[in-house]
């Protein structure tokens, strides 16, 4: 798949451009999953389910992981979604089984707070047709910083972004990103280690092992719903997960 790091002395990305979503594209050929981790977001639940089925015309299947309290679970099955409930592990581990429970050729995922834009959708799997592994969508490229992210999370999302840039040698401006499409054989080809890590993790181990990587612009929206994230935690863990593979430290899992 592509080619390896170690023929690559900066990017495997290629060109990292922004995109632009024209509304009238095509569906693409391949079978689509959009999946989804919530915790508690009966708020937005049904406007993010409704702008993946106007997106796709209907045609994909739609996974979410669900681990709350509210009813949540009940508007997405009720919605047509397939829902996978799981106790409170960490966001990695319900992402993880989020990735891996879609049974399309290209698994998209996305946070179930409506700031991603499903109306690019189409855009992603186009770059995916013309041979890429995984298409990120980047909430900081071509912005200095996106209206509706706060300024300590812009800051850590930029930090980590320049310091995986700066190890690992090639370009990208957003590694914490929810929005991402990924060919199945990437995500069942590489035995994720991860917990809060893990958008790092699905970007860094990939490039290693020599996959085609794209990163386009995408806008950032004002959430729906509350918080659910620890930013400290999460941010100690991109800490640590970022490190980790360029100088292969052996951390303790309960860290990442």
């Amino acid at each position: 798949m592509g080619v390896t790091a170690s023929t690559v002395p900066f990017c495997v990305c290629e060109d990292v451009e922004r995109a632009r979503y024209t509304g009238n594209q095509e569906m693409s050929h391949l079978k689509l999953s959009v999946v989804t981790i919530t915790l508690n977001e009966e708020k937005a639940i049904g406007k993010v389910i409704s702008d993946v089925q106007a997106a796709t015309k209907g045609d994909c299947e739609i996974v979410v992981v669900d681990s709350s309290t509210d009813r949540t679970p009940e508007i997405a099955e009720s919605m047509g979604a397939r829902v996978i409930r799981q106790q409170p592990k960490g966001y990695g581990i319900a992402m993880r089984t989020a990735l891996l429970s879609g049974s399309g050729d290209v698994i998209l995922t996305t946070d179930c707070d409506d700031t991603y834009p499903m109306e690019m959708i189409p855009q992603f799997l186009k770059y995916v047709e013309e041979g890429y592994d995984i298409v990120s969508g980047s909430r900081l490229l071509g912005h200095l910083k996106p209206e509706n992210m706060p300024p300590l999370n812009w800051f850590g999302n930029w930090l980590f972004a320049t310091m995986t840039s700066v190890l690992y040698g090639f370009a990208t401006t957003d590694v914490t990103t929810g929005m991402r499409a990924y060919r199945r054989e990437v995500l069942h080809g590489i035995d994720w280690e991860t917990n809060y890590a893990l958008p790092a993790e699905l970007i860094i181990r990939p490039y290693l092992s020599g996959c085609k990587i794209k990163e386009i612009a995408i806008p950032y929206r004002e959430r729906v719903g509350d918080i659910t994230l620890n930013k400290w935690r999460s941010g100690k863990a991109f800490l640590r997960g970022i490190t980790k593979y360029k100088f292969g430290w052996q951390i303790d899992p309960n860290l990442l």
